[in-house]
């Protein structure tokens, strides 16, 4: 070899990409996936890369973007059960591969994994182009919750040959790349996720909302922010409610979200206060206006909503894994229980009732721990993460061809 494969490589790491991103959700519809991902594809936008996003239409009459620096590709989707805001992408792999051969990506990036996802990266790897994904989404974790057990195995092999098929999967913290290796995925790299620490900011506390809730500047407000849904382990935040309210009449309870549980829990349990979906500012003012976080989901593959809450001050409770793990310093930024311990979960947080002080403290260098977590230095990980696959992808094919 006479260098010419490292200068090829060099390139690939230094001029714009074009990346088509395969995704099932994104912005406005509001969950973790699809706000990481805007995170993402703005960030690349911004460092002059050029994304092809590849999703369902979310509205039938919807006509795709074209944008400079981004372009759409709509598809064909159905409407998931139980999750009616969000489409389940059909195959389009002829439709791809149709695109793909007269305008080719630089890298496939798959961030689902429905039909649409597989059919990609048929798609990509027919035209030999290189591919990476994400891993968002426990879906396998998901089954015990949804009474199909008998699932786990089948659905963790279908997530395992998928993600195989690419030349890496980027996950957020190191717990889960280990829990998926001990599964059979390969080829796992850790790019953590960020938090918008303007937008989630102790400073959006607001007097009038606290009012609305009927909590005066000394009673302490226990906050839930997520799917209302079984997989996110609700009836521990409401037990946890009930005893703290057996201590302190005065705590209030504010959930943020919806979804299939809320209706129900909602007539049960009348004096907390469920405020449907929130976003943006009037979001962050709901964080910023509580005083305690709970959060007892154990089926998150990270879950931003903590960091949110770190980002505004809050003093957090949750059990010890996923960001909690990564970013929570027990006793110092927060508070985590060792997972699946319901009884510590909840004596953790009648403790952090029954002590201002301490939550102020916490709360304080939670805000602190945050401020690093920007989103500008996690697009930066992901654009290297991405240019190096595309570089080590043409090194190979060059290699081949001079063999």
């Amino acid at each position: 070899m006479d260098g010419s494969g490292d200068l090829r490589a060099l390139a690939a790491r230094t001029r714009p990409l074009r990346v088509a991103v395969v995704t099932e959700t994104y912005p406005p519809e509001i969950n973790g996936v699809a706000m990481t991902l805007g995170h993402l594809v703005r960030g690349l936008m911004c460092r002059g890369h050029t994304i092809e996003l590849v999703r369902p239409r979310q509205r039938d009459a919807e006509v795709p973007a074209q944008r400079p620096r981004l372009e759409e590709v709509l598809v064909r989707g159905m409407a998931i059960p139980r999750y009616d805001a969000l489409k389940l992408g059909l195959p389009a792999r002829s439709l791809l591969l149709r695109h793909w051969q007269s305008t080719p990506p630089d890298i496939v990036h798959l961030v689902t994994e429905g039909p649409l996802g597989w059919s990609a990266v048929s798609a990509a790897r027919a035209l030999g182009l290189p591919v990476s994904s994400d891993f968002h989404t426990n879906f396998h974790s998901y089954t015990s919750h949804y009474g199909i057990g008998w699932l786990r195995r089948p659905v963790t092999s279908y997530l395992r040959r998928l993600h195989n098929k690419c030349l890496c999967t980027i996950v957020p913290t190191p717990d889960l790349r280990d829990d998926l290796g001990a599964l059979g995925f390969r080829n796992l790299l850790i790019v953590a996720r960020g938090v918008d620490t303007e937008l989630f900011n102790p400073g959006r506390r607001d007097p009038i909302l606290r009012q609305s809730w009927r909590a005066s500047a000394s009673d302490p407000v226990a906050l839930f922010v997520s799917r209302i849904a079984p997989e996110k382990n609700m009836d521990l935040v409401l037990e946890t409610y009930e005893a703290m309210r057996h201590a302190n009449p005065r705590v209030k309870l504010v959930v943020v979200g919806d979804g299939p549980e809320r209706l129900r829990l909602q007539q049960r349990y009348p004096d907390a206060i469920f405020a449907g979906t929130r976003h943006g500012s009037d979001l962050a003012a709901h964080y910023a206006s509580s005083d305690i976080f709970l959060f007892p989901s154990l089926t998150e593959t990270y879950g931003n909503v903590t960091v949110e809450a770190l980002a505004s001050g809050l003093a957090v409770v949750a059990f010890d894994y996923a960001a909690a793990r990564q970013h929570i310093r027990h006793g110092e930024n927060g508070v985590t229980v060792p997972a699946g311990d319901r009884e510590g979960f909840v004596r953790a947080a009648i403790a952090l009732m029954s002590d201002s002080g301490r939550r102020v403290r916490l709360g304080d260098a939670a805000r602190a721990s945050m401020v690093r977590v920007d989103w500008q230095h996690i697009v930066g990980e992901f654009e290297s993460a991405l240019t190096d696959l595309v570089a080590r992808h043409e090194g190979d094919d060059f290699a081949h061809a001079c063999a």
